[in-house]
């Protein structure tokens, strides 16, 4: 017997095989022990000697009671301070059906498009929102913040610099933009030579010097102007431009495309998102329709299926940036798509009418208080404005009043307070609000008689209309929307349905114990710029789980502020380039790249100043020796830092990995590891012990924040001693170390609220569980490698013939058989799965990893699978069209004409068990071609239909 003792409930729950299953897995492997597994598994000189010093595991029950504790020392004052975030109502339809329903949460990036047509008409819809409200015609499925989407209209602007401007190098910021977005541009801008100048905008000067312009559209103290002649001599100039601009005050303001605007960014997180401290939201970028090949992130696009009927897909230039690798303008792979489909669904929810609704409110509170602001004697500076107004006063004296009564504003200066007003403001608020200032004042304020149209100059009013789409104008009972959400949720295939084997993705359980606290009000509630003294329980679990993953990680230090893999890449490699300035050797600028690498590695590398020199692998899949020492040897003076993947993108623990790590210190360069497989690593070895200096890590991966569709992500980076110092700080709530490299994002903690999902998740398993989870994943992927390799070639494995938590299938021998491994992927649909990760890291080739989530019944009704579709693909013609013609759906099955030389039931009905639990593809196969052909990323108008 294995001695497994399980100190709490919760690994079991956590780990999908029992003990006994575990055993005969290993028998299947030929393995006599688990330990002996591992031994073969990873090299004996990385292997800890010890278990990980972190905190003893609670049960659930006890954590459930330990979050509300932690809830109690937060305290939830009034949130009036705004700068890009304002307290708002999620519809409690959207909560319970999305944002708490694993069905939405538990997806994965909708790369197999015919099983993803819900959230990808959802993100429609986003796009849609996002076009309509600012008038332009062209917008993204979400970036990451704010902060991060306005750098991103930045380096697009430097990237297409042309003409009299094309060499260029100055970016004008107003200077009243949000200054943690300056601070994030100042970051993204260094590295690349471009020089961001702040001031005001009367003092641009528009000449050949500059490519790009930002302002905020209201201002960061409320003011809204308007910039119409701005940009036209900026147009006149050559120089593109750019707006960061509330989306909810769009619904009353021009919009940025209808006064000349290029891009125009910013949040929808008060479109229905909790703050959740900072996070996580969704950012939009919209512009014009000839940047559309060079916008970042993804876009989802119109297309059709091979019956002609209207699919949805990601559209081609969403893997551009990937592909192009060293050459990529973005490192963006992901969106915020949960986040953004909350928000999408608040504006179907409301449509039009209530939108305006909404924001004429927000804007007659803002009135009224104001007037009454100024019957007091007090002078409200701002003249024209949405939501916010500025204050004459002594601030300290005033602030301390509001904290008196539970009320946070902004403290401009020494003699200026802001107030946001928001969709959550009442009259008893505006009372409140009132009453500090009558005490400030020693007066009362006079009689006012509530507005009763909004206030805005007829130049700068909103006269277009917007959101005039059926799907806006459709859903506005809760009836209605519950059954549209759960139609598009039938429409998807999640974690609910069945296992999501994709490589270096780590598709695991999601606990629902871990995700419950995140629709506490104590904990979603409360806004990132408030005194550290009223979120102490959030500073408890940032604490602890940045000691955590230090722990964990073998490292001194870790910054929670990177909020997606690419971005902790990104972090990371600037923290060095920041280490080697400082100690005098700021020319070291090349960044070794393995072939096989995360195409965000490369571009990472080139974004924060790099030179990329590429390494070849052997033909097991490990860095190759005798390259790696040449490129050593050849850029010996210059070489910055080596990027490593460990395990190796193919799945494999290298033994020469040490060795490798030493050369490259040797040298005088440190070494980045690229945390997407530590899933492998947790509690067994360390990035420490394999030399590496500095590494991110994907808590929507190992640490189980859930994929919700392709984010939320957060990508901390944990350091070793010598670079803790320059760990990123904040413009606004100091953070990081002493020497500390400017913000990588909004906010100082990044995606704080989905930080009590991992928390919970090492709180739950302890050292022992996650050394468990580590050892199960690496069994479970070695135990379906065994099951599949009596039929498929299994491309890459360890010197002992193991893998580590993946492995690749090689399909490229059935070519001859004129099958494509897209064929395999989407003949998985009719057996009820989602593809693994389909031609990467190697074209031709399917990378699987199953987690240590999955028990054995459902490892091997996915062997079953692909063993069932290995026979198909070798019979003959007639079956492999199975494949060709994959995936069928239903209304293929109950039409009267079927052509096929199969059967119905060969095609829908394989296997037994999916006569009781079918999964129906909602659209055959997409054809991407015709969709980049005609390119349509938006909803069509109500006449359309």
């Amino acid at each position: 017997m294995l001695n497994y003792n399980y100190k709490d409930e919760f690994v079991n729950r956590h780990i999908g095989p029992s003990i006994d299953e575990t055993e005969l897995m290993l028998k299947e492997i030929g393995e006599e022990s688990l330990d002996n597994m591992i031994s073969k598994t990873i090299p004996a000189d990385i292997r800890l000697k010890q278990e990980l010093a972190l905190d003893e595991p609670l049960t659930e029950f006890e954590f459930s009671w330990h979050l509300k504790h932690l809830a109690e020392m937060n305290k939830v004052f009034y949130s009036f301070i705004g700068m890009g975030y304002y307290p708002t109502i999620t519809p409690a339809v959207i909560q319970r059906n999305i944002l708490e329903n694993p069905g939405w949460y538990t997806q994965y990036t909708p790369y197999q498009a015919e099983i993803a047509q819900g959230r990808l008409e959802a993100l429609l819809n986003f796009q849609t929102m996002v076009v309509d409200l600012t008038g332009l015609p062209l917008a993204n499925a979400s970036l990451l913040d704010e902060a991060t989407a306005a750098a991103e209209a930045m380096t697009m602007f430097y990237a297409l610099r042309k003409g009299n401007n094309k060499n260029a190098n100055i970016f004008l910021v107003d200077e009243n933009v949000f200054p943690q977005t300056i601070e994030v541009l100042v970051s993204r801008a260094e590295p690349l030579g471009i020089q961001v100048v702040v001031q005001k905008t009367d003092n641009f000067e528009l000449n050949e010097s500059v490519f790009g312009i930002l302002v905020q559209y209201p201002d960061s103290n409320g003011k809204v102007v308007d910039y119409s002649d701005l940009f036209k001599k900026a147009e006149e100039n050559g120089i593109y431009k750019s707006v960061a601009a509330d989306l909810m005050s769009l619904v009353l303001l021009k919009a940025p495309g209808e006064f000349g605007a290029d891009v125009a960014v910013g949040s929808t997180q008060r479109f229905g998102v909790p703050m959740g401290y900072g996070g996580p939201h969704a950012a939009y970028f919209a512009t014009k329709d000839e940047f559309k090949r060079n916008i970042p992130g993804r876009i989802i696009g119109v297309s059709i299926d091979r019956h002609g009927k209207r699919a949805l897909r990601m559209a081609l230039q969403t893997r551009e940036q990937h592909i192009k690798r060293e050459r990529a303008t973005s490192n963006i792979c992901t969106a915020q798509v949960l986040l953004a489909i909350i928000s999408s669904m608040y504006a179907v929810y409301h449509g039009p009418e209530g939108l305006i609704k909404i924001a004429s409110s927000i804007n007659k509170k803002a009135q009224f208080l104001s007037k009454k602001i100024n019957s007091l004697g007090l002078n409200q500076l701002n003249k024209c404005f949405f939501d916010t107004l500025l204050i004459e006063c002594d601030s300290k004296k005033i602030i301390s009043i509001f904290e008196s009564k539970k009320i946070n504003v902004l403290k401009v200066d020494n003699s200026k307070v802001s107030i946001s007003i928001n969709e959550k403001t009442l009259e008893k608020d505006i009372k409140s609000i009132i009453s500090v200032f009558e005490e400030y004042g020693n007066k009362k304020s006079k009689s006012i008689d509530f507005p009763s149209s909004i206030d805005i100059d007829k130049d700068i009013k909103r006269s277009s209309k917007f959101l005039n789409h059926k799907i806006f104008n459709s859903y506005h009972s809760e009836t209605s929307l519950m059954r549209y959400i759960k139609r598009l949720e039938n429409k998807d295939l999640s974690l609910t349905r069945s296992m999501i084997s994709l490589g270096s993705c780590t598709m695991k359980l999601n606990a629902a114990t871990e995700m419950i606290p995140l629709s506490w009000t104590e904990w979603n509630s409360i806004h990132p710029f408030v005194p550290i003294n009223q979120a102490e329980g959030y500073h408890y679990i940032i604490s602890k789980l940045e000691k955590y993953l230090s722990e964990i990680t073998g490292f001194s230090a870790t910054s929670l502020q990177p909020n997606s893999g690419a971005q902790g890449e990104y972090s990371g490699l600037m923290v060095i380039k920041s280490y080697l300035n400082d100690i005098g050797q700021g020319d070291r600028n090349i960044c070794l790249i393995p072939s096989s690498a995360h195409g965000t590695n490369p571009a990472s590398a080139v974004m924060a100043g790099f030179k990329v020199v590429v390494i070849k692998t052997d033909k097991f899949g490990n860095i190759d020796l005798e390259d790696i020492e040449n490129r050593i040897t050849e850029y010996n003076d210059n070489l910055a830092a080596l990027m490593i993947t460990y395990p190796s993108t193919h799945g494999v623990f290298e033994s020469n990995i040490k060795t490798i790590t030493d050369l490259i210190h040797k040298a005088g360069g440190q070494v980045y590891m690229d945390g997407a497989n530590m899933n492998a690593q947790v509690g067994i070895t360390n990035p420490n012990i394999i030399g590496a200096d500095v590494c991110h890590l994907n808590l929507h991966k190992t640490f189980a924040i859930p994929h919700g569709g392709g984010g939320p992500g957060i990508g901390p980076i944990c350091v070793a001693n010598h670079l803790k110092d320059y760990l990123p700080s904040n413009t606004i709530v100091k953070t990081g170390g002493k020497k500390a490299i400017p913000a990588i994002s909004s906010a100082p903690w990044g995606s704080a609220l989905a930080c009590i999902i991992s928390y919970g998740y090492i709180r739950l398993l302890g050292s022992d569980g996650l050394r468990k989870s580590t050892e199960v994943a690496i069994v479970n992927s070695n135990y379906l490698k065994s099951k599949l390799e009596k039929k498929f070639t299994i491309l890459y494995s360890g010197e002992k013939g193991r893998a580590a938590h993946e492995f690749i299938i090689d399909c490229r021998p059935f070519k001859k058989l004129n099958i494509e491994v897209n064929d395999i992927a989407k003949r998985l649909m009719d057996y009820g799965f989602h593809a693994p990760t389909v031609s990467f890291p190697v074209p031709g080739t399917i990378m699987i990893e199953p987690t240590e989530s999955e028990n054995l019944e459902e490892l091997d009704r996915f062997c079953d699978a692909m063993n069932s579709i290995f026979k198909e693909i070798t019979t003959n013609e007639i079956s492999r069209d199975l494949l060709r013609n994959a995936p069928h759906t239903l209304q293929m099955v109950v039409s009267e004409k079927w052509s096929y030389k199969y059967s119905r039931e060969e095609a829908c009905f394989p296997k037994e068990y999916l006569k009781e639990n079918k999964y129906w593809p909602s659209v055959r196969r997409v054809d991407d071609a015709f969709g980049d052909r005609n390119l349509i990323c938006s909803c069509p108008p109500l006449s359309s239909f």
